[in-house]
């Protein structure tokens, strides 16, 4: 409500500012009318712009939009102390045009450099970051191997991290490198990560960036040390399905989210002595027994479940083991 009210106060104001140059021309006789309202339409019509593109361009970014504002009341800072040192200087007739000229230049060279290095000046009153009590505000830095594996998208669309994506630029060159390999499964895996790259960037409920900056530490280091220390860099958490990666990342004290490790802790648990519905599938390695499984992928081994194979049966749960391949499931019919 208060937007709209902004707009509405907006329009009347350039309204009445069209009207104050209706009254001008009025005054003077050799301003055409059809001059006079043109110049009102032309006031008006650029108010409505100016909505119409404030209505197109929703999501906006603060972080650019204080680099544009701070960065330009620098540079024209900048270029009014220039002038005044400008003064002794017998250039009277150029001055203008000179200080025109760096005005220019001062400020893209602050806009520039401000919007390329704003996540290290957290110091400066616009990019002071008020603490949130929410937990998720740390961006997540995504794995060469978590892309691959495609379940972070779907963990994603469900809203349960709602924290910023951080994709960097020297994982999307390992992906590109994996997608034109002339090994068959290798190039499959990469153009699968690339897939998911974009099925991300594309979702609009998903804030997904790409960091494209080299850092100084990152010279002569391995894809694994650069995404630790740009967990790091950023404090932010690494989402990684290698084993290693997670040692690594762990040692050098960055939080880390596995998706396998996610994965496992969402399975259901079952106690023995609970009734479970299963499809046996196909025979067990041991006489008499059938093997199942279920939606999640968790094997079940069924005693004398040979003779019921591609039936619907209900078994009872007799052990769970649980190893790094994953979860085992015993019961009988």
């Amino acid at each position: 409500m208060a937007l709209i009210i902004l707009r509405r106060v907006f329009i009347l104001v350039a309204a009445g500012l069209g009207v104050s140059f209706l009254k001008t021309g009025g005054a003077e006789p050799q301003t055409s009318a059809w001059m006079t309202w043109g110049v009102f339409g032309g006031v008006v019509l650029l108010a409505l712009g100016m909505i119409a593109l404030d209505i197109a361009f929703q999501r906006k970014r603060l972080d650019v939009i204080s680099a544009v504002y701070f960065g330009m009341i620098v540079g024209l800072f900048f270029t009014y102390v220039a002038g005044i040192a400008m003064v002794p200087l017998p250039i009277d007739q150029y001055r203008d045009a000179v200080q025109l000229i760096m005005g220019l230049v001062f400020c893209y060279v602050c806009i520039s450099l401000l919007m390329q290095t704003k996540d290290d000046f957290r110091f400066l009153i616009p990019y002071v970051e008020f603490s949130k009590e929410l937990k998720g505000a740390r961006p997540c830095i995504l794995d060469t191997s978590v892309v691959i594996d495609g379940r972070i998208a779907d963990v994603v669309e469900t809203g349960v991290v709602d924290a910023q994506l951080i994709m960097p630029k020297f994982v999307i060159a390992e992906l590109q490198g994996i997608a034109d390999s002339s090994d068959k499964l290798r190039r499959s895996r990469g153009r699968r990560g690339l897939d998911i790259l974009n099925r991300l960037r594309n979702d609009p409920d998903v804030e997904l960036e790409i960091f494209d900056r080299d850092l100084s530490e990152f010279a002569g280091q391995p894809v694994d040390m650069k995404l630790v220390m740009l967990a790091k860099h950023l404090d932010g958490k690494l989402v990684t399905n290698d084993y290693n990666l997670n040692k690594v990342a762990k040692l050098h004290g960055v939080s880390v989210i596995n998706l396998n490790d996610l994965s496992n802790a969402l399975k259901p648990v079952f106690l023995p002595g609970e009734h479970i519905e299963v499809q046996i599938v196909k025979a067990g390695e041991e006489p008499g027994q059938g093997i199942g499984y279920l939606e999640d992928g968790t094997m079940i081994v069924v005693e004398s479940g040979r003779e019921y194979v591609n039936r619907q049966v209900t078994i009872t749960v007799t052990s769970v083991l649980q190893t790094s391949a994953g979860r085992m499931i015993f019961g009988r019919v």
